[in-house]
């Protein structure tokens, strides 16, 4: 799982990213509205974490302009406010959940697999592109009537893809799904998994693309890169 924490507190940030690392999640973070909201536009998460007091861009706008733009990704609230009315606020604006500070982390990790599985859940346990399929419950590929085994490399390269098929997934975020939290996956590295996994999908109907700046896509083989 990838998450996206908007949070302006920088210590809690720092010990978030290393306690959810090591609970095999993702985090890349932002500490201002403005900015999460650009890179919201860029890059697909599967789960938003986000503080509702930021700089330059409140929380509640940045939701608001997040599903108004047809984003359906699951948003957590964190913030210190535990304010019915402000918690109201939240929900009707399109929050999915609500967790006022302090939390504990487990709760925080059990709320947001939640949110992850229900995201899953509400578009199917089978994921499809072409004769492609991951089935999201078992996280078992197949091409085909035939399952598709794959080293846990390149597994997780592939699963990341699919699961944002149409949407870009940067390189960074890729690496950072390869690796452990103290590990770094070189760019070059990433390229050679990619080739790899491209030549193991040749003929499903289902291509890796790669747009310049962005990172990879994965889409019909038909699809023009966005």
């Amino acid at each position: 799982m990838r998450i996206l924490l908007i949070e302006d507190q920088a210590a809690l940030v720092q010990t978030l990213t290393r306690s959810l690392a090591a609970l095999g999640i993702t985090v890349e973070s932002c500490g201002d509205g403005q900015l999460a909201d650009e890179t919201l536009q860029r890059h697909g998460y599967d789960v938003v974490v986000l503080d509702l007091g930021l700089p330059r861009l409140h929380g509640l706008e940045l939701l608001r302009r997040l599903r108004a733009r047809g984003d359906a990704v699951p948003v957590l609230i964190l913030t210190a406010s535990g304010d019915t009315h402000d918690r109201v606020q939240g929900l009707n604006a399109g929050a999915d959940d609500y967790l006022p500070k302090p939390f504990d982390l487990s709760e925080l990790e059990a709320r947001l697999r939640a949110l992850y599985r229900r995201r899953l859940g509400a578009a199917g346990s089978v994921l499809r592109v072409g004769t492609l399929a991951l089935d999201t419950v078992s996280r078992r590929f197949a091409l085909g009537d035939r399952h598709l085994d794959l080293p846990p490399r390149e597994h997780d390269l592939l699963e990341a893809l699919m699961i944002q098929a149409g949407r870009p997934v940067s390189k960074l975020a890729l690496s950072q799904r390869l690796c452990s939290a103290d590990e770094v996956l070189s760019h070059d590295a990433l390229e050679v998994y990619v080739y790899r996994v491209r030549r193991r999908i040749e003929g499903s109907g289902a291509a890796i693309h790669t747009l310049r700046g962005l990172g990879y896509v994965l889409e019909a083989a038909g699809d023009p890169p966005a």
